[in-house]
């Protein structure tokens, strides 16, 4: 997994509330269980003006030009600005799957659906709660200022405006470690994975049946 230290990024909006994770990733394409393939068909039903389908040209589709991640002035944005409960809906993995291939590292938001912001620590994504007066505040900033960028610093744990103004946020520290070092769950088994060896050669003496093969 990747790991999230500090990033200074391109920010855009979604400046609406309750995006459930079925906009964020429309549930036709949830027939894969791999990681990648997804960025594509990130927020569908909003970026397209046609309905999307698994394994379509998104190349020929029609474009919704008043989607403002398909604007000039957002492309390359690595931060999510958006409004309280994000992520709500079904648990599907797929929608941070799809946010991390679109190309964002950090979603900033009054709150989150517990379910996706738990996922988004296991996907390399950096959910960041603020309060409501200050994301309405990134808001304005960022309309007024095209190529606005923030600073996220998860070691300090703060977002930085321009000006230098920062605002804390918290975050579990177990989730922070992991994230800092790049360690999903898989990743923290892992690092036990001598241990884990020495414990099997020792059942293969104590316990040889277990090991048997079976035909």
């Amino acid at each position: 997994m990747k790991s999230f230290t500090k990033i200074t990024g391109l920010v855009a909006p979604m400046d609406r509330a309750n995006v459930d994770t079925d906009l964020i990733i429309p549930k036709q394409f949830l027939k894969s269980i791999a990681r990648t393939g997804f960025g594509a068909n990130a927020f569908d039903e909003l970026r397209y003006l046609d309905k999307g389908e698994p394994g379509k040209d998104n190349s020929s589709r029609p474009l919704n030009a008043d989607f403002p991640l398909n604007h000039p002035r957002y492309q390359g944005a690595t931060i999510l600005l958006t409004r309280e409960n994000f992520g709500c809906g079904s648990s599907r993995e797929h929608a941070p799957w799809a946010l991390d291939e679109f190309g964002f590292r950090c979603i900033i938001a009054p709150s989150f659906a517990d379910i996706f912001f738990n996922n988004c620590f296991k996907n390399a994504l950096l959910p960041v709660v603020l309060p409501a007066e200050v994301v309405s505040l990134l808001f304005n900033d960022m309309y007024a200022c095209e190529g606005y960028q923030l600073t996220v610093d998860l070691q300090e744990q703060c977002v930085i405006r321009p000006d230098g103004q920062s605002y804390p946020f918290e975050v579990d520290a177990f989730r922070k470690h992991c994230l800092l070092h790049g360690l999903d769950d898989i990743g923290l088994t892992l690092q036990d994975a001598e241990h884990i060896k020495a414990y099997e050669a020792k059942r293969r003496v104590s316990a040889p049946w277990l090991f048997d093969t079976a035909y």
